[in-house]
């Protein structure tokens, strides 16, 4: 063992170097969407759902129509639109035509209650928000919205026939890898959660390192998720991966139940399944789970909660599919820290993802030995801006290049973290 990693160091701030850096004009929309029609998988699948499949072409006129719409309905570059959609077509093509049009995304669930409603339209001062199905709270919460321009139903009468009015052709805003791409909500403890305002360079990092560089997700990949894409872990595993390298995506709207999964599973056959302890134990643990068919499936992720190591063996021994568990934040975007297929330890969150720096640190900054616990530091190109409107939080948890958790963790002889819980719960 390296020896050097038990010293006490510094941990403040240091010279990183990124292992992507993508160009200053640089636009999530193109990176993920335009240039696959580019370099002529157009033709590809890009989206299954339920009702059909949808190429990559289609997807680009689908999100230059929703940035025409959009742009239409008074939405400026920089502002923020409010997408509380349910999974499918118009969700994606919502996301990748605000990108277009050099607005924000704002992501949001569809089954917010008013008074959260409400906080999210002041909060956000969204210009537009996009709703569907019974979106009776935010009708009611958008009366009272001092910076609503609309509330638009993308189920309303007419809406299709406006949608399909607009152009499918669009020319991108030129934004800067470094504008507002989107907010993400980092889970509080108190009141209602603070926004995390990410950039167009983080997601396009996270992708590349940890998408590409450890899930190694490929063009003949098909991914399903158990989280819904207002998620930013299932925004990141079940749209922006795949996308990335012209991979298929499924989508189903319903809310996920180990029986909707089990035949999601074995009607899109896809080869990555994007999950979470809670629904892994409900899989194990149903009547039929030794009868569903996996077979497709190479691998699949794990995050959010902890997974028990007996969940994780119940797990492979129903099915043989690698189970990685990870560890991740709206600060970070996405996971830095996960297990490798054919590495894996379980009851840890395995190795730092290449292009990610972690060191924990004690109360006064310093690294702590491994075997013990300390504070999770982490630096990348992942990195967000700041948290909207809270100048204290942003000065405390961003120090120079470094993301400091309130995570406490502890890393075992072989380079394992170790999740040990909350330091304000310790």
């Amino acid at each position: 063992m390296d020896t050097s990693r038990r010293a006490f160091v510094s941990c403040g701030p240091m010279t990183f170097k990124p292992t992507f850096v993508p160009p200053e004009s640089f636009s999530l929309a193109d990176w993920l969407l335009d240039a696959r029609v580019r370099e002529g998988k157009g033709d590809r699948v890009a989206l299954r759902t339920v009702d059909r499949s949808w190429t990559y072409r289609e997807i680009q006129a689908h999100a230059n129509r929703w940035a025409n719409f959009l742009r239409e309905t008074g939405v400026q570059p920089e502002q923020r639109v409010l997408i509380a959609l349910p999974d499918g077509a118009d969700y994606v093509g919502a996301l990748f035509g605000t990108l277009k049009l050099g607005a924000v995304v704002v992501m949001a669930n569809p089954e917010l209650k008013r008074d959260a409603v409400a906080y999210f339209l002041e909060y956000t001062r969204a210009k537009v928000a996009l709703v569907a199905g019974d979106a009776y709270e935010f009708e009611v919460a958008a009366e009272e919205a001092r910076h609503l321009g609309a509330l638009v139903r993308a189920d309303g009468p007419g809406f299709r026939d406006r949608l399909l009015a607009a152009s499918d052709s669009f020319e991108n805003f030129p934004s800067h890898r470094d504008d507002a791409a989107v907010w993400l909500f980092s889970g509080g403890t108190t009141g209602f959660p603070k926004a995390v305002v990410q950039t167009h360079r983080a997601f396009a990092y996270t992708t590349e390192c940890y998408g590409k560089g450890v899930l190694r997700v490929s063009e003949n990949d098909v991914t399903l998720s158990v989280p819904k894409l207002f998620f930013g872990y299932a925004t990141g595993a079940n749209l922006f991966f795949p996308f990335s390298v012209g991979a298929t995506v499924a989508l189903f709207p319903e809310r996920c139940t180990a029986d909707r999964l089990f035949d999601a599973i074995e009607e899109f056959r896809p080869t990555i399944l994007v999950n979470v302890p809670t629904m892994i134990h409900k899989m194990v643990t149903h009547e039929e789970a030794h009868s569903r068919d996996l077979s497709s499936l190479r691998l699949a992720t794990s995050a959010g909660e902890a997974l028990p190591p007996e969940l994780w063996q119940r797990w492979t021994d129903l099915w043989g599919v690698d189970l990685l568990d990870g560890l991740g934040t709206a600060e970070m975007w996405h996971v830095f820290l996960s297990a490798r297929p054919g590495d894996v330890r379980p009851g840890t969150l395995g190795k730092v993802v290449p292009g990610f720096e972690v060191k924990l640190c004690n109360d006064d900054g310093h690294e702590v030995p491994d075997g013990d616990t300390g504070w999770l530091w982490v630096r990348g190109g992942a990195r967000a801006i700041a948290y909207w409107q809270q100048q204290e939080k942003t000065e405390a948890a961003f120090r120079g290049e470094w993301y400091v958790s309130g995570d406490m963790l502890r890393r075992d002889e072989y380079g394992h973290y170790v999740y040990c819980g909350r330091g304000d719960d310790m």
